[in-house]
């Protein structure tokens, strides 16, 4: 489909023709671009209720993982803590992953926790370590995932708009000056066909007078 505005239109039946096929083409266009917004509209909410889920996780996480660990200096000291901590051999690896949605590239980030060792001996246990430990697990988990949400929302609304203007620019500008033109046309063509069958009535009377003035 092409669109060659700033310019006259040939008042022919063939630039008619051809302005009323694009502009079809135009509304085929312009109705897939809907469907395609109409998609998009319900990934961003998707998108969004995942992200808001992911942070209410983490901050109801955070807060019970502070509520444990408090516990767990009260069970086991200071001091005994800060050397779990320093020495707990645990991995930690995250995974980028790239996919592609209507042509959108969209991300997902996975954390992976794993424990090379025992934290701590069975004589050094707390449950409330144990709990404030799993708890922070889950935290990263979900601070990757909502990353990842946050990423492909910014991602997703960046098409929506490219999206709508493209539905307003066809809309508003686009459609509206081919119908514009095509009326025009139209209008010029069957004014011109009524002169033509005004010249055919004439020039038929003049034909009939030179045949009564012959006879």
């Amino acid at each position: 489909m092409s669109v060659a505005f700033g310019r006259g239109y040939l008042r022919t039946r063939l630039e008619l023709i051809r302005l009323r096929r694009s502009v079809r083409t135009a509304q085929r266009v312009y109705r897939i671009l809907e469907d395609k917004r109409d998609v998009l509209i319900r990934r961003l909410s998707e998108l969004v209720s995942e992200a808001q889920e992911m942070r209410s996780r983490v901050l109801a996480n955070l807060s019970e993982s502070y509520r444990h660990l408090l516990q767990a200096y009260l069970e086991l000291g200071p001091e005994r803590i800060e050397s779990i901590s320093s020495s707990a051999p645990v991995s930690l690896q995250i995974k980028l992953n790239t996919f592609s949605m209507m042509g959108i590239s969209l991300v997902s980030i996975e954390a992976s926790i794993k424990e090379t060792g025992p934290l701590y001996g069975f004589g050094d246990t707390s449950m409330n370590l144990d709990e404030a430990s799993r708890k922070i697990r889950n935290v990263i988990v979900d601070i990757c995932k909502a990353a990842a949400a946050e990423s492909n929302i910014f991602r997703v609304a960046n098409e929506l708009r490219r999206t709508q203007r493209l539905l307003n620019a066809l809309e508003y500008i686009i459609i509206p000056r081919y119908e514009e033109a095509i009326k025009t046309i139209s209008m010029a063509l069957e004014e011109s066909d009524r002169d033509y069958f005004v010249k055919l009535k004439h020039i038929k009377k003049l034909l009939e007078r030179r045949a009564s003035a012959k006879a």
